[in-house]
């Protein structure tokens, strides 16, 4: 009890209940205290409600020290108690405003309004005083004050209560009306209302919910005492204790009726409405505290009527309150003692939860894991096998979270021991029978089963941080791989030995790394000290290991590719400077001569690369064992070239005679020398002469096998690479820079020779090959104050760019459908379908790179452009990057290539369909679409796109009336139906730009063209209208011709700035180039490329079928660069005629207000008034019917009638959430829930 409660002698006894918010019924109305002549009220509280301050300044009302909470939480309630001392009116007056002020209100309730008014009159009143424009209040507000503010606002309810626990609030007054009031400001349409309350009113709940625990707590004991007593003899049985006891006994039974009675009011009359509410906020609170009473005061609280709750609320849309369910039901679950009163919850909403491990939340989906898994481990049959799989999958989870938590479930049902004493017994074992050798097996045999071998890393980077110890146990991995295994134990097989090696290789990489694998995680995250040290140490176990038993598992396993190929990788995790700390040379000539055995047994690229890899990482300038390792390298390299050399000149000698025996021995020198050339200088061994003499060979001849040629051309190229980077890395002479030019162009004629070769993969090559060389031995070569390479600056020529643009055409806007049918089904197909898409984009990217940094002319990219929507699955993506960075090298030049590849296109329709076209075909309106998606790509800012818009309809202009109709100028153009389609863009030209566009249009235009109403004359009518729009001029009738200047002059009135204002910006924008109506000065029309067979290519199929969901597309480009000299008059413009719409706008706004939304407030607040909107309701209503049937409610309320409070089922709609409005025909507001 405290102090300031025991002070007073008039709230110790009980007092008749009164009517909530008026004074207790026995008692004569109060006078105030001014009447009675006391004091003032306390300093820093209100009288008659309204702020008083005093001379320092100092937070005078409790919302505002509360929102400082400057003050000790303590101190600030026990004034409060002095105040309800002295007058319990004023008191609770100011808890009241409190209570609206905290909801943003700026109204105060005042004494009068306080005594003689309901609670429902005095939330109405506070209702109409709220601040309708802004949304927020206290508990939204962002910053760091307000989020203190939130946390001040609990604890101070908490403290409240707490201190007022043993008298105060038995009083029958204060929580009676404290109480009432939160119910009346829950039920309001008001948001901050209803949101404010809810949570005074939970956190008044857990704060009457610990005092019950206590005061059960204290019957017990009471009781224990009692009974003790009782069973004394009689001579010893004080009756006095026994007395008091049973008073003490009576008086603690009636103050746990009392809070019972309070409880069922908040639970009844506030929490089964707003658990339901239209606000998720507000349903998360709710289901926040409903699990700590639970978890508080598991006796009354943990049973099926209050879990249904939180069940039900388990279907909510908003992840926010499904991860408040989450977090509470862990919070029972974590505490085993629990789990019987948690059976038939959990199988009736286990289903539900295991469901939620998918959740499109991730948040939620882990918290559904972390709850899976804590079932788990309170009972091992409560989930059924198919649970635990749907779980399982999730280890292989791109979102690092998720497969975190399914690791830990993983981990707790597969890799958990059981049986203490088994642990104990086989812990003194080591290796394979240590107790993690079987585990590792396990693991082995999960990780086959889930037939994702490419994912290893991903499980092992889940299973982490729940089984270091297992995954670093490598002693025991190595010897299940090395050792035979003992009498009875199974030999791994070659799946399980391939599966283990692929495991631990990616243990050692996640030990050695120490952050999570490519696709999970934002990068490289800082590590702490502490994992800095592990790191440290992870490595060095690692590598002292390895230095021994990777060449022996290289030994064993040296034929056999995957595994080997898997092995070397290895060493790049090696703490290198262990060999020579740790006088270990002997092991690294046995890693050396093993993978030398390796290189010299396999072909095969993985195999390969690794080999180079791991030589590369060993000659590290840093380390000392370098020299020793870079003698070992030079030797193995010298045989293979000598080797090469023989080979090669056997080969040429016998020509077309060469039987398989030659040609695998150049072969297979030639990868291995290839794969090493790639990650070492081999320039010294001149391996170009002969990969060039093989090239030139097989040109002439025609009869080098395809492989060989690959392999030379690879080897080449990587020659050239390596002659570069030492020419840039040092200080080279004219000779050097001389012999790398000849080199250089001779490798290109070769590579561009190699286009026009029959095998594919060749072609291929040369063709990846020759675009590299391209970007990098272009322009961009000389800069970075490199000028001295100019000599090394090569410029396609048009034949050779031509080549390029013909192989993209041949090889990469194919249909593989007709090719592939008698395949379809097949898995095996499938997945080279997809391999095979990949080569064909990566061709296209390389080529569209030479576009963008303009290496190739940009109009070559027309023959790009055009097949964008119909293959925008395969390459919408490179083509449309492609657009961007083009135009924002050179705007005028994008644009006129877009116009090409739709004349293009044009071209090929008239080809195919003759001149008479049918304009309501497919294929036109393909065309059209592919147009309107051109026009969406110029953004929203018609300034930036201005002379680019204007010179792209001159283009198109001239293209249609480029042609004259051969029967005669009364018959249309040949190309005339192209202005539909450059209509399109009309919507992209300032108003001032299609006067001028059009006045350009009319200098192709007889008088006769003008006046032609025919079907065949309706593009020009069309465009003509398409440029009139929004403009002064009349429009030309489609139907009957005749003009409508008036009525086009009152539309084209409506909504424009001040007339001298306009006409001022007019001038301004006027006097730019696009004045120059008589002489439109753009760039000349482009050129097609030297091309011929892209006009006249065969029919493509209907644009239509191909056509992407319009959605996918946005419509801007935000990164072009504004004009300067433009942008000031378009945004005074833009401005002016924003402020008009704004004040056209506002005044319907009033007006629609003024008659109804006023009216309608007050009606639907009336007292009487019932309410019009269900709530919303997240679970199905199947499963309440069901759920109510099974429970039962454990408290029943029978509580009086109050008119101040009043019991609702529904929510009204709320006025004040700005996110949930919207305006019918009428005017009035109303939420849509």
């Amino acid at each position: 009890m405290s102090v300031s409660e025991l002070d007073d002698p008039e709230v110790k006894g009980k007092k008749k209940r009164g009517r909530p918010g008026r004074p207790p019924a026995n008692k004569k109305p109060r006078k105030s205290p001014i009447d009675k002549g006391q004091m003032g009220p306390p300093r820093g509280r209100k009288a008659n409600g309204m702020a008083q301050h005093n001379g320092d300044g100092d937070p005078v009302t409790l919302f505002e020290v509360v929102k400082l909470g400057k003050s000790a939480m303590q101190s600030v309630v026990d004034d409060w108690i002095e105040s309800y001392k002295q007058d319990r009116d004023l008191a609770l007056l100011d808890l009241i405003n409190f209570f609206i002020q905290c909801s943003g209100c700026k109204g105060t309730v005042r004494i009068e309004m306080f005594r003689n008014m309901q609670n429902a009159e005095i939330i109405r009143k506070m209702t109409e005083e709220f601040d309708e424009d802004s949304g927020d209040y206290p508990l939204t507000m962002p910053g760091p004050l307000w989020k203190k503010f939130r946390y001040n606002f609990c604890e101070f309810i908490g403290v409240l209560i707490r201190q007022c626990q043993y008298s105060i609030i038995y009083d029958e007054y204060m929580m009676d009306t404290v109480i009432s009031l939160l119910t009346g400001l829950s039920d309001s349409q008001v948001r901050a209302f209803r949101h404010t309350s809810t949570l005074a009113a939970m956190k008044l709940m857990t704060a009457l919910v610990n005092v019950a625990l206590n005061l059960s707590i204290h019957q017990d004991n009471t009781q224990r005492q009692y009974e003790a007593e009782r069973n004394k003899m009689a001579g010893k049985r004080a009756n006095e204790k026994l007395e008091l006891l049973l008073q003490k006994r009576k008086e603690l039974q009636e103050n746990q009726d009392e809070i019972e009675n309070m409880m069922n009011s908040i639970f009844k009359g506030i929490f089964v409405h707003r658990y339901r509410d239209a606000i998720a906020e507000i349903r998360a609170i709710c289901i926040e505290e409903i699990g700590v009473w639970m978890k508080m005061y598991s006796d009354a609280f943990l049973n099926d009527s209050y879990l249904k709750y939180v069940g039900w609320t388990l279907h909510d849309r908003q992840g926010e309150v499904r991860l408040k369910c989450l977090k509470a039901l862990q919070n029972l679950y974590t505490n085993r003692e629990l789990f019987p009163k948690l059976e038939l919850f959990t199988n009736r909403f286990k289903d539900r939860i295991v469901s939620m491990t998918l959740d499109k939340e991730y948040d939620v989906a882990v918290e559904a894991i972390r709850l899976v898994t804590l079932i788990l481990q309170g009972s091992e049959d409560a989930l059924s096998n198919e649970d635990c799989e749907n779980v399982y999958h999730l280890v292989y989870s791109a979102h690092r979270p998720v497969a975190v938590a399914a690791g830990e479930f993983l981990h707790r049902k597969l890799f958990s021991r059981h049986d203490p004493q088994a642990e104990e017994a086989l812990a003194k074992r080591r290796g394979r029978s240590s107790p993690n050798g079987n585990l590792i097996r396990m693991l082995v045999l999960f990780f086959l089963e889930s037939e994702l071998h490419e994912h290893a890393a991903y499980l092992v980077d889940s299973l982490w941080e729940s089984s270091q110890e297992l995954l670093k146990d490598w002693e025991c991995m190595t010897e299940l791989l090395l050792e035979e295994p003992v009498q009875g134990e199974e030999v791994l097989s070659d799946r399980q030995e391939s599966a283990l090696i692929e495991l631990t290789v990616c243990t050692i990489r996640q030990a050695a790394e120490a952050h999570p694998p490519v696709g999970r995680g934002t990068g490289k995250r800082v590590l702490t000290a502490k994992e800095r040290k592990t790191q440290i140490d992870d490595k060095n176990k690692l590598t002292e290991h390895f230095i021994m038993a990777l060449p022996m598992l290289l030994s064993k396993y040296q034929t056999d590719a995957e595994k080997v190929a898997n092995l070397l990788q290895i060493p790049q995790f090696f703490d290198l400077d262990v060999y020579s700390a740790g006088r270990m040379e002997k092991h690294l000539d046995a890693l050396l001569k093993q993978t030398k055995f390796v290189v010299e047994k396999h072909t095969e690229t993985d195999v390969l690369e690794a080999c180079s890899k791991t030589y590369s990482i060993l000659c590290s300038e840093e380390y000392t064992i370098m020299n020793r390792v870079d003698i070992a390298r030079s030797q193995l390299i010298d045989e293979m070239a000598d080797r090469f050399s023989h080979s090669v000149e056997d080969l040429l000698q016998e020509g077309e005679e060469a039987d398989d025996d030659d040609i695998y021995n150049v072969l297979s020198t030639l990868k291995r020398l290839t794969a090493f050339h790639n990650a070492h200088d081999l320039t010294r061994w001149d391996l170009f002469g002969n990969c060039y003499r093989l090239l030139k060979t097989g040109i002439e001849q025609g009869s080098m096998p395809e492989q060989i040629a690959v392999q030379a051309l690879q080897c080449s190229h990587y020659s050239i690479l390596w002659q570069l980077v030492k020419i840039t890395d040092g200080s080279p002479s004219k000779d050097d820079l001389v012999v790398l030019r000849r080199v250089c162009k001779s490798f290109l004629a070769v590579c561009q020779q190699c286009l026009s070769n029959v095998n594919t993969p060749v072609r291929e090559q040369a063709f990846m090959l020759l675009c590299d060389l391209l970007m990098i031995f272009s322009h961009q070569l000389t800069t970075g104050s490199r000028e001295a390479l100019q000599p090394l600056v090569f410029n396609p020529d048009s034949n050779l760019q031509n080549e390029l643009l013909n192989f993209v055409l041949d090889h990469v806007f194919i249909d593989q459908d007709d090719e592939n049918q008698s395949m379809e089904g097949d898995e095996e197909d499938e997945a080279n379908k997809i391999e095979a898409l990949h080569k064909r984009r990566n061709l296209l990217a390389a080529f569209s790179k030479l576009i963008i940094y303009d290496i190739v002319d940009m109009p070559a990219a027309a023959d790009i452009f055009k097949h964008y929507m119909k293959y925008y699955n395969d390459y919408g993506d490179i083509i449309k990057e492609t657009l961007s960075k083009t135009r924002q090298t050179d705007k005028i030049q994008c644009a006129k290539t877009l116009i090409l590849s739709l004349q293009q296109l044009f071209n090929e329709l008239l080809q195919d369909q003759g001149p008479n076209l049918d304009r309501t075909s497919s294929h036109v309106s393909g065309i059209k679409e592919l147009a309107r998606r051109f026009a969406l790509t110029f953004g929203l800012d018609q300034i930036k796109t201005r002379e680019a818009v204007a010179t792209l309809h001159k283009d198109g202009i001239e293209f249609a009336f480029k042609y004259q109709n051969p029967k005669g100028p009364e018959y249309p153009p040949t190309n005339l139906a192209f202005l539909e389609v450059l209509s399109e863009f009309s919507s992209k030209l300032l108003r001032q730009d299609k006067k001028t566009v059009h006045a350009y249009l009319e200098k192709f235009l007889t008088e006769q063209m003008m006046e032609r109403r025919e079907d065949v004359w309706l593009p020009l009518i069309s465009y003509r209208n398409s440029l009139l729009t929004g403009g002064d001029e009349d429009r030309m009738s489609v139907t009957s011709g005749s003009s409508s200047s008036k009525a086009g002059s009152i539309r084209s009135k409506k909504g424009r700035p001040p007339l001298h204002k306009k006409r001022i910006e007019e001038e301004s924008m006027e006097g730019s180039w696009m004045m120059r109506n008589d002489t439109l000065q753009t760039p000349g029309a482009l050129q097609a490329p030297q091309l011929t067979s892209t006009v006249l290519r065969e029919n493509p199929r209907q644009a239509a079928e191909h056509l992407p969901d319009q959605d996918s597309e946005p419509g801007s480009e935000s990164d072009f660069v504004h004009n300067p000299q433009m942008q000031i008059s378009w945004l005074g413009q833009q401005k002016l005629e924003e402020v008009s719409r704004k004040d056209r706008t506002a005044m319907n706004y009033m007006k629609a207000r003024s008659g109804g939304v006023r009216q309608t407030v007050r009606g639907l607040m009336e007292d009487d008034a019932e309410p019009i909107f269900e709530d919303v309701m997240m679970s199905s209503r199947g499963q309440l019917e069901d759920m109510n049937e099974e429970f039962e409610d454990t408290m029943v309320i029978d509580l009086p009638p109050s008119r101040n409070r009043r019991e609702r089922a529904e929510l009204r709609p709320d006025f004040f959430d700005s996110a949930a409005m919207i305006e019918d025909e009428s005017g009035f507001t109303m939420p849509m829930f």
